[in-house]
């Protein structure tokens, strides 16, 4: 029998859980649609689950990863600050790295 060796990649802090595959993708989407609400939208998840993962991101690190804009005459809309996009692309290499590693201790299995 094959056997594989799986994981995780997910960030911590003293804190708790600051970010993984999920919050990854949320900010993901944000960048893509402009907006919290379609971005929660996309993840089938309500606009005050995607908001309660991305306050707890923002007050984890040191500077604020999502920025939102009120609405009104202007419309709303949220933007994922440059700091966030270096997490996702840290995560990202991160990921990259992990995924290799699983693969190459599956081959002693």
């Amino acid at each position: 029998m094959k056997l594989k060796v799986k994981g995780r990649v997910w960030l911590e802090t003293i804190n708790g859980t600051f970010a993984g595959e999920g919050r990854i993708t949320l900010l993901e989407k944000i960048i893509e649609h402009g907006s919290i609400n379609v971005a929660a939208k996309s993840m089938k998840m309500s606009y005050r689950q995607a908001w309660e993962q991305i306050d707890a991101m923002n007050k984890q690190y040191d500077k604020p990863l999502v920025l939102k804009n009120s609405g009104g005459a202007g419309g709303g809309g949220s933007i994922v600050t440059n700091e966030g996009k270096k997490i996702i692309t840290q995560y990202k290499k991160l990921t990259n790295q992990f995924e290799d590693f699983l693969k190459n201790e599956s081959k002693l299995f």
